[in-house]
């Protein structure tokens, strides 16, 4: 990343880097070897030679040991999924993908980036969902390097900027909805909607992490529950809850049998009720249905409106 005139900063780009079969290196440098120690033991001088050809063993063995090391410090090795960002006297020169034993020019600098999937599980931490409500959150993220350019020279230390932005993301997420339904406007909530919920995160982690030149991957919560303060209330009114949907559909059943019952009996003309024996018997089925006891029968031994 470098500045503009006017200080505006302009994002880094990942490139191909200009870099040399290491293997074809490798065989220079045994031929390189092979001259030196050839030179050495085939000039070595002997015992009273002269000055000058003293200076010549003593150069020749001196440039075999710097041109052996120097093709030696060239070499580095890539590994599957990884690159090295190749940089000359500070300036970004490329980046090298390939694969195997590979040779670079010894003043030029690289530093090795994994480029493989990285998975990350966030600590808890507490926020406010939609309504205000305090809530322990945790997410599962698998991020990769995608620049090695961005991931490099666009922020300080890529996998720390990563950690910090997935826990910025998951508050920003986790406050854009409430827990659970209360109401018939909730149409999306953390604890019903795990899709939605997963998808809105992975897409905000990526906004957030594409100045770095990281995509992620996955993303999805591993933990929600209300914070401890608010944990037993908010169990009781689930309690209640469940409590008040029961009945309804109890009181929805009743009814249906009560209506059925009555007009079995008008249609199969068993007995006919007026309006106050029928509110009568439609009390007592309402009592038997709905009642958490079971209910004692009472025998009639008189007549019906006795």
């Amino acid at each position: 990343m470098s500045q503009g005139n006017e200080g505006a900063m302009v994002q880094s780009r990942e490139s191909p880097a200009s870099t040399y079969n290491g293997y074809l290196m490798l065989v220079l440098l045994l031929l390189v070897f092979a001259l030196g120690a050839w030179s050495v033991l085939g000039g070595l001088p002997p015992y009273g030679a002269s000055k000058a050809a003293k200076l010549l063993f003593a150069g020749t063995l001196l440039g075999s040991v710097l041109a052996f090391v120097f093709v030696l410090v060239g070499f580095y090795m890539i590994q599957p999924n990884q690159g090295a960002v190749i940089t000359l006297f500070g300036e970004y020169r490329g980046t090298d993908r390939t694969q195997g034993l590979r040779w670079i020019w010894p003043w030029m600098m690289r530093k090795k980036i994994s480029m493989r999937a990285h998975n990350v599980h966030s600590e808890r931490v507490k926020i406010n969902d939609l309504r205000g409500n305090p809530i322990d959150i945790a997410c599962n993220v698998v991020w990769r390097v995608r620049d090695t350019a961005q991931a490099t020279f666009d922020v300080d230390d890529y996998r720390e900027f990563v950690d910090i932005q997935i826990e910025a993301g998951l508050r920003t997420v986790g406050a854009r909805h409430p827990y659970d339904d209360m109401s018939e406007d909730d149409q999306t909530t953390l604890r019903g909607s795990a899709d939605v919920i997963n998808g809105e995160l992975r897409a905000e982690l990526n906004e957030r992490l594409a100045v770095a030149g990281i995509v992620v991957d996955e993303a999805g919560l591993t933990h929600l529950a209300y914070a401890s303060e608010i944990a037993g209330a908010m169990l009781r009114r689930q309690q209640a809850e469940a409590v008040i949907a029961a009945r309804a559909k109890l009181v929805m059943g009743a009814v249906s049998m009560v209506e059925m019952a009555l007009a079995k009996l008008s249609e199969d003309e068993i007995i006919e009720l007026d309006d106050e024996r029928r509110a009568a018997m439609v009390s007592n089925l309402m009592v038997v249905l709905c009642g958490e006891r079971e209910v004692n029968p009472v025998v009639n031994a008189g007549s019906l409106y006795q």
